[in-house]
């Protein structure tokens, strides 16, 4: 009988069972075993642990370890059991179902009357305006304040030169984040950036600065925005800031009969400014000089490049985040 190569033992075994044939590695691995006197198929007796690792009694131990200590790691279950981190990989995502996940920062630890409120506020903001849906959301005139800061935000690959043999490298100082920054209030809308307003002359929103110098100059912006609506008819959204909330700013709103929509406590998640400036200010780092104290201040740019469509789907996130709020009862939500 002619002995058979093993290029022409694996083509055989193909033939014979097809898909379930073994890999011309494992024939190479085999002609070698063979060729070194091996004469069975059998697996060898040989010490270690057990195939078994991933068993009832381990499953259960490795429940119990993970409900005494939440924060513990693979390994050290690991240590303790004497199994493998396959076994135990097993273990946690196809029996426990195990994932880890790390602890979500909130702002408040909600009481039960805060989370009510949450609720019952998102449900008279549905109702007002028809899920975003109503025209009178174009009347509604929403305020983020925020600071921006003066400094360089050019990463270390962007500052990369050519060098030849004999240069130094180039070197470069840090800016300060905390350097010169400044206080600006901006107003927004559905139908896009209102206005933004820097405080010129003081670090902190006042309930006088408010009243006096920033409303003033919005009304005016508006007014030149869109000349056949009347300031009157304007609904103001605001946050707990204590400038908003101070006798003043009560009286200011009274008086002109203009109305103000409040915001509930600890609520940055119900505000549609909260998740358009983060990602306005990354654009902008680096542009802005602190000199430049002018409405059109270079922050805002990014704002007036804004599409339509932009403004839209911000105040079409705005209601949906009402809507996980109520699903979650008023307690604070994942980002969506």
């Amino acid at each position: 009988m002619r002995k058979l190569r093993p290029k022409e033992s694996h083509i055989q075994l193909q033939d014979t069972s097809g898909e379930k044939s073994p890999s011309l590695a494992t024939v190479y691995n085999w002609y070698g075993e063979f060729n070194r006197g091996r004469n069975t198929l059998s697996d060898e007796m040989r010490s270690g642990r057990p195939a078994d690792a991933v068993n009832p009694e381990n499953i259960q131990k490795v429940k119990k370890i993970i409900k005494n200590e939440r924060r513990i790691i693979i390994d050290e279950i690991m240590r303790h059991l004497d199994i493998s981190r396959g076994s135990l990989h097993t273990i946690f995502h196809e029996h426990l179902l195990v994932r880890k996940v790390a602890a979500r920062w909130i702002l408040h630890k909600l009481s039960e009357e805060q989370m009510t409120t949450r609720v019952d506020w998102c449900k008279f903001m549905i109702r007002k305006f028809d899920h975003g849906r109503s025209k009178l959301l174009n009347t509604l005139i929403t305020r983020h304040e925020t600071w921006i800061y003066q400094y360089d935000p050019e990463k270390m690959q962007q500052s990369s030169v050519c060098l030849f043999p004999d240069d130094d490298p180039p070197q470069k100082l840090k800016s300060a984040q905390n350097g010169n920054k400044l206080m600006v209030a901006s107003f927004i809308s559905k139908r896009g950036h209102v206005a933004t307003i820097p405080l010129t002359e003081q670090k902190t929103v006042t309930a006088s600065w408010y009243v006096n110098i920033c409303m003033p100059q919005v009304i005016e912006k508006w007014s030149i925005l869109h000349p056949k609506a009347y300031p009157t008819s304007l609904q103001w959204h605001h946050n707990n800031a204590s400038a908003h909330k101070a006798a003043l700013t009560m009286d200011f709103f009274a008086e002109n009969g203009r109305k103000l929509i409040p915001h509930p406590v600890y609520s940055p998640d119900l505000r549609p400014s909260d998740f358009l400036f983060p990602k306005l200010k990354r654009r902008s780092k680096g542009f802005i000089s602190i000199v430049q104290k002018r409405q059109d201040w270079l922050i805002m740019r990014p704002l007036q490049d804004l599409t339509k469509e932009d403004w839209e789907n911000c105040f079409e996130s705005w209601f949906r985040r009402m809507d996980l709020c109520i699903q979650s009862s008023g307690i604070y939500f994942s980002k969506q």
